[in-house]
């Protein structure tokens, strides 16, 4: 279960506080899938910073599977973030010196020792890039990088699945494509799936949709049964 309680984020600036979120709360079960649409501006990179443990609230409390995240030291939550948390970013954010496999493996390296390699091969294959495992990013259209990307966040089985505009940067069919997939390995996998973005048809095929606006967070057209 993911937790989240009266979130606040303010900044300092020279002409004083400036508030981008108030009072957040939320929660979501094991297996459900939200997506949060706002304007540019509204907060919505840093709720999803916040949710992952890359910077912490100003008040509030964010809760994941029991764990208050940011009650955790600055080791902890590194370790907590890389073994829970899995991200996909609108930059697929790919090391260019490494292959495909090398690339998924990336947040095993720090990992109890174990071996990823067959796990890594097996969500290459779900995303359709089997034969793909010895290219390098430079190698791969804009569409396959972000499987990749999908790919590597999954690889330690998280309970929760970020994603910041996961196809913001792809021509509509890729877009749908990368969306579909994403959804198909969510319910696969029944994790945590919240999902940044503008694109209205991306959002559209979410369980459950959010808006936040003004900092503040609140139902958007309700939800729908299927997606």
């Amino acid at each position: 279960m993911l937790e989240v309680s009266n979130v606040n984020k303010h900044y300092a600036t020279p002409r004083g506080s400036l508030a981008v979120l108030s009072d957040i709360s939320m929660s979501l079960a094991p297996g459900e899938a939200a997506a949060i649409t706002g304007p540019s501006g509204s907060g919505k990179s840093s709720l999803l910073y916040i949710l992952g443990g890359l910077e912490a609230p100003s008040s509030g409390s964010v809760k994941l599977g029991g764990r208050e995240i940011y009650q955790l030291g600055t080791s902890e939550i590194a370790d907590f973030r890389n073994a829970e948390i899995g991200f996909v970013f609108q930059d697929h954010c790919l090391l260019p010196q490494c292959s495909v496999l090398e690339n998924v493996l990336v947040p095993t390296l720090v990992a109890p020792a174990d071996n990823f390699t067959s796990r890594a091969r097996s969500l290459i294959e779900q995303v359709g890039l089997q034969d793909r495992l010895e290219h390098r990013p430079s190698e791969l259209s804009g569409g396959e990088k972000q499987r990749v990307a999908i790919a590597r966040a999954l690889i330690r089985q998280p309970r929760l699945l970020l994603c910041d505009e996961p196809t913001g940067n792809l021509d509509p069919s890729t877009a749908d494509s990368v969306a579909s997939l994403l959804l198909d390995l969510h319910r696969a996998q029944k994790n945590i799936l919240i999902v940044v973005t503008h694109s209205t048809r991306l959002a559209s095929q979410f369980q459950i949709r959010l808006e936040l606006s003004r900092g503040r967070l609140s139902p958007n057209s309700g939800t729908v049964s299927n997606y």
